[in-house]
């Protein structure tokens, strides 16, 4: 859980490397700043210790410079990956002062938010563009939409095949929803990875604590 100026967002993460394989391709980021939240997954191209490399750097990279603009993020990734095998990510920034959200998908990193109001649900996802992060770049656009109340946001790469958002069952909490898409979604073919965070709001008495 991360409490930024008093707004609470509890998230979770589940993950698994390809078959046979050491390490992880795939990275997440969960990084606070005086302005919001960043959340971004991040895919390194094919799997391995190369891939790892990637999205090592890249995570990093948006460690650092949180606060900037989703479209700067993805330019400044684009060159510290040149020369390496490059990677695809899909960043959202969470405006919690005036609750927007604000997202940018590079590649097949699949990114939802989940609106549960009155006893249903709506989904938008974001628009991904074609591109390797590193090699070429899309026309980058980002888009907007209004943060609710107990919106939850998803990430996924694609190590988790499509239609998750399908049949989600939002009464869990964070993890236990994020590690149920990866025990019915993850192939198998791929690195795969989840994060699920969902705001909930101002909360005075939260102490700041990173789940």
């Amino acid at each position: 859980m991360v409490n930024v100026a008093g707004h609470v967002v509890r998230w979770g993460v589940a993950q698994a490397p390809f078959p046979h394989e050491r390490e992880s391709g795939d990275r997440y980021v969960v990084q606070p700043c005086a302005d919001g939240l960043l959340l971004a997954a991040v895919d390194g191209t094919g799997h391995g210790t190369e891939a790892a490399i990637a999205a090592t750097m890249a995570a990093a990279t948006l460690r650092s410079f949180a606060h900037e603009s989703p479209i700067a993020l993805v330019l400044r990734c684009h060159e510290e990956l040149k020369g390496t095998r490059g990677a695809v990510m899909t960043v959202v920034f969470l405006h919690l002062s005036n609750r927007t959200l604000t997202w940018l998908g590079v590649g097949n990193v699949e990114a939802v938010v989940c609106h549960a109001i009155g006893g249903m649900t709506t989904v938008d996802r974001a628009l991904l563009r074609a591109g390797v992060i590193g090699y070429q770049l899309p026309v980058l656009r980002s888009e907007m939409l209004p943060l609710n109340l107990h919106d939850t946001v998803i990430l996924a790469t694609d190590g988790v095949k499509p239609g998750f958002e399908e049949t989600l069952d939002l009464t869990g909490d964070p993890q236990s929803i994020a590690d149920d898409i990866l025990a019915r979604y993850g192939g198998g073919v791929d690195d795969a990875l989840v994060l699920v965070a969902r705001y909930l709001g101002r909360d005075a008495t939260e102490s700041p604590a990173t789940a």
